[in-house]
């Protein structure tokens, strides 16, 4: 007796069919699951027995199982497919005919027969879409998820005996209704109002919110560092439905989804001990890290040299390229990773060379080494370099309220707006994703501001990195002030901000 069921295995932000293959003939009691799954789906053996005896139902004993997952060369892993082949078992033994095309089946099983969540749900109900399958069979708890996409049927099962009895048409599961539609519901608990003084790094932190570009802040202990890079999210443009839509299917292929569509822009900020598999993703089947966890969002790494150096240099092509691609001997999967990078570090190991109140005890070479953790060729690929100097008490203690969230976050979204057009019907959304071509096209300098640009780069050795990095900058800060061309005083805002030498 043989039946064919369909599921599907998660690759990267996309997903695979995946054909359950059940097969029960008479002879010694045998379970085997062939078609290279890992150890979960092996241990699917136990858990789909309980399920099944908990659920009312008889298990073929004196009957030999045997269930392939095709196609059979590419490596499954995870506990959606316990449903699938419960359903196969349950049907072939007991002689019902259910009919199951145009149907997807992925949850895990519990011993009682309930149907836990399963992660990397939403992948599956958009492939389920693209490839005309009408019915989808889920776990309860992902229904939100999968309900985010429309014109499919989707069937939340509680447990095992619920489903069977649906597909025999004894008690009819309610399909659930897709109400949730795509809203932007922005709230932040920190606001740039309440940050006392730091004009010069907010401003820095609008240019790098309006044109997507990587920020780093030095400055000594409590001068607020920390705060300002928690409010950069506060600032910027609302996320929109197509970002909102790729987020989730990264937070759902991780597990972490808990709702339904990811309305804001995400904020990650993982401590200095990370590795670097989880830092830029990894793993046997390779898995979405931080950078990609980011995306659309804020990477904040605080305490920047305390992370290991082996760690950070994996994201120099990430910061580039905004993807990250990993390679395994199962294949090789693309992860997106357009993030924006705030980096946060004290100036030297006791934090006080710049404070003008508090004296530095540290030698010289204790400094430059400190220094020296974060390597050129990183430190090249973050455009804006802010000195963030200690509040004194006159600004710490006024009680009125700077600028708020809100009204920079207007000026952000001008600026993203022109930005818009401007790459209308292109890869590329920002400013900071701009490559030799756009930069070429849209950062054209007159003569003056040219010659001020040639001696920067002569004075403060610029590599050529950092001369593309300065036009996207003063591009950004043209669009701030709504002009087209970039003016001098562009260029030389724009140089403030690469106060290092290359």
């Amino acid at each position: 007796m043989f039946l064919k069921l369909n599921c599907a295995e998660n690759f990267g932000l996309e997903c695979l069919k995946v054909e359950v293959e059940v097969d029960i003939n008479k002879g010694q009691t045998s379970f085997n699951i062939v078609g290279l799954g890992d150890t979960a789906i092996q241990e699917a053996k136990s858990r789909i027995y309980s399920a099944i005896k908990n659920s009312d139902f008889e298990y073929p004993y004196n009957f030999r199982i045997l269930i392939n997952l095709a196609p059979a060369d590419i490596p499954k892993e995870g506990p959606a497919y316990d449903l699938p082949m419960a359903v196969g078992i349950i049907s072939l033994h007991n002689h019902l005919q259910f009919n199951l095309e145009n149907s997807l089946f992925a949850g895990e099983l519990a011993l009682d027969g309930s149907v836990r969540k399963t992660k990397g749900i939403l992948p599956m109900a958009i492939y389920a879409k693209q490839n005309n399958i009408k019915n989808l069979f889920i776990p309860e708890e992902n229904k939100e998820e999968a309900g985010l996409i429309k014109d499919i049927n989707i069937y939340p099962v509680k447990n095992l005996k619920q489903l069977i009895r649906h597909l025999n048409s004894q008690e009819e599961i309610q399909r659930h209704v897709q109400t949730e539609s795509f809203e932007n519901k922005q709230s932040y608990e920190l606001d740039m109002a309440l940050v006392k003084g730091q004009e010069f790094t907010k401003r820095a932190l609008e240019i790098a919110a309006s044109g997507s570009h990587n920020i780093l802040m030095s400055g000594p202990p409590g001068s607020g560092k920390t705060l300002l890079a928690r409010t950069l999210p506060s600032i910027l443009p609302r996320i929109t439905q197509e970002e909102a839509l790729e987020v989730t299917k990264i937070y759902s292929i991780a597990g972490l989804l808990n709702k339904g569509f990811i309305n804001e822009r995400p904020f990650r900020s993982p401590h200095h001990t990370i590795s670097n598999v989880a830092l830029v993703g990894g793993g046997r089947m390779p898995r979405p890290g931080e950078i990609s966890l980011s995306h659309r969002g804020v990477l904040f790494l605080d305490e920047f040299p305390e992370f290991p150096r082996q760690v950070l240099e994996v994201m120099r092509q990430p910061l580039e390229d905004g993807v990250i691609t990993i390679s395994r001997a199962q294949g090789t999967l693309t992860f997106p990773a357009r993030f924006i990078l705030v980096a946060s570090q004290n100036p030297c190991p006791c934090g006080y060379l710049t404070d003008p109140d508090r004296q530095c005890t540290c030698a010289p070479g204790q400094i430059l080494r400190y220094q020296k953790k974060i390597s050129g060729p990183l430190l090249d690929r973050i455009d804006l370099h802010i000195e963030v100097p200690r509040i004194n008490f006159e600004k710490l203690s006024q009680d009125s309220l700077s600028e708020n969230s809100d009204s920079i976050r207007a000026r952000v979204e001008n600026a993203r707006e022109i930005q818009n057009k401007r790459f209308e019907g292109k890869p590329v959304l920002t400013n900071g994703e701009m490559g030799n071509a756009e930069i070429r096209e849209h950062c054209r300098l007159k003569d003056e501001s040219l010659e001020l640009l040639k001696t920067a780069v002569s004075q403060m050795h610029l590599s050529a990195r950092s001369y593309n990095r300065i036009l996207k900058l003063a591009r950004t800060i043209a669009d701030l002030s709504g002009i087209e061309k970039i003016k001098t005083e562009h260029i030389a805002e724009a140089l403030q901000y690469r106060n290092k030498t290359e």
